[in-house]
């Protein structure tokens, strides 16, 4: 089929939205389609749209249903489809939900966050990753803890650099903060962060090998976001041994588990402190939670998500 695949995130963007979208290309282009990506849909021929986010990609849903009314339409739902706009534009989302032949979804607890009507017609498809390909050896001089993502307000951001202020000084607890600042104000606020507080450092948007390099000396990745839809960087943690601590929301625990040891209350700075100072000083909870990432980094596999699309693509 020809497949056109809107994405409302910049060709050259490295935001999740773009990243998703890449990859997804390779997996459809892999099971024998011809995928062309686009932040909106042109009016181009297509046997098939695969729109990424229902409120953001809402016009090209629209135009898409309107010209091929019996064409197949596959939506994916995002993080802020389902934690704020069902919400905040109720009306826009839920018709690109409507519209939609099939829905796909990146955790196991999306069911639950979306209108029970829509549940039969839902995939979940969770993101890939690849393993590391040396052995991972983090550091000795600090306990070192990465935070993954752009400075925005979904993801808290600073929250992680907030748990470690003013620890006592025996603590080798450090936080390694690698992403693009949404704004200004984002970046102004983590410089600031850096001046009063030398265990936080942030460097800013990286590549792809530096967050990998980065996985490979961490002791710790923490995601404190307020809503995800199933980020790919806690897969991308899982597939290289880094043990994950998280805020307990729902895109968290639909990707983690409810058992899952590494749950603190979402922008709670207490309880983030205290999971990391008993990860520092606890090799046994420590252990734990790298025992529960390997047990679930299998269904992470490239392999596993190419079957989630074929599923969905067999049925039309």
């Amino acid at each position: 089929m020809e497949i056109s695949l809107i994405t409302p995130a910049a060709k050259r963007s490295k935001s999740g939205n773009r990243t998703t979208a890449n990859r997804w290309q390779r997996i459809l282009a892999g099971l024998g389609h011809r995928v062309r990506v686009a932040e909106s849909y042109d009016g181009a021929p297509a046997d098939m749209m695969v729109a990424l986010h229902a409120w953001r990609s809402a016009e090209s849903i629209t135009q898409f249903r309107a010209r091929y009314p019996h064409r197949p339409l596959v939506v994916a739902l995002t993080g802020t489809d389902i934690y704020r706009f069902q919400e905040s534009h109720p009306e826009v989302t839920r018709r690109s939900m409507e519209m939609a032949d099939w829905l796909v979804c990146l955790h196991d607890r999306v069911d639950q966050d979306i209108p029970a009507a829509f549940g039969a017609k839902l995939t979940v498809a969770p993101q890939s990753a690849k393993p590391l390909t040396r052995p991972r050896r983090p550091a000795r001089r600090h306990f070192d803890i990465c935070v993954i993502g752009h400075l925005r307000e979904e993801k808290d951001s600073l929250r992680t650099a907030y748990a470690v202020r003013d620890l006592p000084p025996d603590s080798r607890l450090r936080v390694i903060h690698l992403g693009k600042a949404h704004d200004e104000s984002w970046a102004r606020d983590a410089r600031a962060e850096m001046d009063r507080n030398p265990r936080y450092l942030w460097r800013g948007e990286v590549p792809g090998w530096a967050v990998r390099r980065e996985f490979g000396k961490t002791h710790l990745m923490v995601i404190s976001s307020i809503m995800e839809g199933g980020a790919n960087v806690v897969s991308e943690a899982l597939v290289a041994g880094v043990p994950v601590i998280a805020s307990d929301i729902s895109g968290n625990i639909g990707l983690l588990g409810e058992n899952y040891a590494g749950y603190y209350p979402v922008k709670d700075t207490e309880g983030l402190r205290s999971l990391l100072v008993r990860a520092e000083g606890d090799p046994a909870f420590l252990r734990d939670l790298e025992r529960q990432c390997r047990v679930l980094a299998p269904r992470f596999t490239p392999e596993n998500e190419s079957a989630a699309w074929k599923s969905v693509l067999d049925r039309f």
